[in-house]
């Protein structure tokens, strides 16, 4: 058989945002035998996915003998050296990018300078992932922007379903914190509708009583008192807008306006109606 001819293609990102996760570029090549990169040091993130041949990649004086489905992890201000090997030299693709929740992303999922290989659970599906965004960013739009965004994390989701490893610290969390944890997010992002406890619950897969004695054990609070503060919260502020009680009300999970303000009274000690007229002043709470 032949050997494969060397290819090389990449596409830059022209509408980087800077948001916690941005896609830099992405590409891919066919290398030649023995093809050489580094040593150097990179101030990006950048993952290589490994569609075939072999090779290996050197970080912090290990060496690492890869092949087909599997990637790996260049951090940056780290020194590496990567070269395919000279019988079979590898064919990869890669994706490079920054952000602010990177590291903690990938910490998460159990990857360092000192664990920086990963191995696909569908190589097929990856690699299609990984052509996929390559694709989007050549279309030099904005839309592609959005689109590799989606995609990388759509890869980085695929190692970590796959990864055998869990992230340092994730077991020291007992479970029950982290059913707390998804517990407030749930809140968080549900508090505009007109939704019980005993629904949260469920839909978390939790026995209302259980949880609702854990909630309290851990936040000090009820899980209806955390909901109806948060709500109450949202509802003081949105006072200040050009908005309805009625509006209001709805906005924060309540249908009906005059039990919203029974209990909005209840907690500040005045109707909404009164609270706004006092928003100007210094102290904003009725007395």
């Amino acid at each position: 058989m032949e050997p494969a001819k060397p290819s090389h293609s990449v596409a830059i990102n022209p509408y980087p945002d800077k948001g916690e996760l941005t896609v830099l570029f992405g590409g891919s090549a066919q290398t030649e035998p023995l093809h050489r990169a580094g040593p150097q040091v990179l101030d990006y993130y950048l993952i290589h996915h490994i569609e075939k041949g072999r090779g290996t990649f050197m970080c912090r004086g290990t060496t690492y003998s890869l092949g087909k489905g599997q990637s790996f992890l260049i951090l940056p201000g780290e020194l590496v050296f990567y070269e395919s090997d000279g019988d079979d030299p590898w064919a990869y693709r890669w994706v490079g990018f920054r952000g602010g929740r990177a590291d903690e992303l990938l910490s998460r999922m159990g990857l360092s300078a000192g664990s920086p290989v990963m191995t696909a659970s569908d190589v097929r599906r990856l690699t299609v992932q990984y052509a996929r965004l390559q694709r989007a960013l050549a279309r030099e739009d904005e839309a592609g922007d959005l689109e590799a965004g989606g995609l990388l994390r759509g890869i980085l989701s695929h190692y970590w379903r796959a990864s055998p490893q869990t992230a340092p610290g994730s077991t020291a969390q007992p479970a029950i914190r982290r059913q707390i944890d998804q517990a407030i997010r749930w809140m968080n992002l549900q508090y505009t509708q007109p939704i019980s406890i005993e629904e949260m619950a469920v839909s978390l897969g939790y026995h209302r009583t259980h949880l609702s004695k854990m909630f309290k054990e851990y936040t000090g609070q009820s899980p209806s008192q955390f909901l109806l503060n948060l709500r109450m919260d949202r509802a003081r502020r949105l006072l200040g807008e050009p908005l309805s009680i009625e509006q209001i009300a709805s906005s924060v999970g309540f249908p009906d306006p005059l039990y919203f303000s029974k209990q909005f009274k209840k907690r500040y000690g005045c109707s909404p109606t009164a609270y706004r007229e006092q928003q100007d002043r210094e102290d904003p709470y009725c007395r």
